[in-house]
């Protein structure tokens, strides 16, 4: 197993079996990384697979900011059943034949969950409720209420429609999602079968990108014990965010932490690059002016 002196900063993207939990993963990867500092940019459910992104080192501070970007899923919805979790892990709260349902229809259902929209998260989801994880409540018994929150589902399409041979009262929708953080895909399944009248809820989910960081760069655990390696800061930031490149002045104010003239930035986290090709900061654009968001140059 390859293994440096030194942790290294950078990331590592991890296609997550099932089965497992994000914090699961962390631990697995604080073995090989021989560091406690690590982390993940936004969790998976155990029953999911696919895009972990992880930071070692001084990359976890990259995290809260690539947590934001967008991101993609397969999944299959199951028409004609609702669970009391959104998904096949919980128990079956009602059952209604949804063989009569017509793709039309799905097709109108998904269109009105495409776009900027107003999502009630899954209950079994970790938001915090008056310092309360919502799963945990659901855990006691409470009965409570989630508020609705903004989310942008970019693209919602059906790949397959079909009626498993072992279920035939149901019907299985094999969908790619694209969407904003904070979507919970659970969520478009139970709203999907809710809007048809039959419910609905995730038998399978699989992310299959965070940002830039899709499958093709993602390693198992498996190859990870075989070979335990980052992807460089420097490579990380330059593929997640747009990239400003300064001189040895602006590098030097930067470096303490003074703002400069920025010139037209992208919205959002900008990754700054000294001429020696260190990354240096995150910054944003304020009235002409570079805020650092999150300084790397240390």
């Amino acid at each position: 197993m390859t293994r440096t002196s030194e942790s290294p900063s950078g990331l590592v993207v991890v296609d997550k079996p099932g089965g497992l939990t994000s914090h699961g993963v962390v631990s697995r990867l604080r073995r090989l990384a021989r560091t406690r500092r690590v982390g993940h940019a936004g969790t998976l459910d155990p029953m999911a697979t696919g895009v972990l992104v992880i930071g070692v080192e001084k990359a976890t501070r990259l995290l809260g900011h690539l947590a934001l970007t967008e991101k993609e899923y397969a999944a299959t919805i199951r028409l004609g059943r609702t669970t009391v979790t959104d998904d096949a892990e919980g128990e079956v709260t009602a059952q209604v034949p949804a063989t009569g349902v017509t793709r039309e229809a799905v097709d109108a259902g998904i269109a009105a969950l495409t776009g900027s929209i107003r999502q009630v998260p899954s209950k079994v989801s970790a938001i915090k409720v008056n310092g309360v994880r919502s799963y945990t409540r659901v855990r006691e018994g409470e009965e409570f209420e989630l508020a609705a929150r903004p989310v942008t589902v970019s693209s919602f399409t059906v790949q397959a429609m079909r009626v498993p041979a072992d279920v035939p009262d149901v019907v299985d929708l094999d969908v790619t999602v694209v969407c904003s953080s904070g979507t919970y895909i659970r969520a478009l399944a139970r709203d999907l079968g809710a809007g048809l009248g039959v419910g609905g809820h995730l038998t399978a989910l699989r992310r299959t990108r965070v940002g830039p960081y899709g499958l093709g760069v993602a390693r198992t655990l498996e190859q990870l014990e075989e070979s335990f390696a980052v992807l460089p800061i420097e490579q990380a930031a330059d593929a997640a965010f747009p990239r400003w490149d300064v001189d040895a002045e602006q590098a030097r104010l930067l470096g303490h932490g003074v703002r400069i003239k920025a010139p037209a930035l992208a919205d959002g986290p900008n990754a700054v690059f000294g001429p020696d090709g260190r990354f240096l900061a995150l910054v944003e654009e304020k009235q002409g002016q570079a805020r650092i968001v999150a300084g790397f140059g240390q």
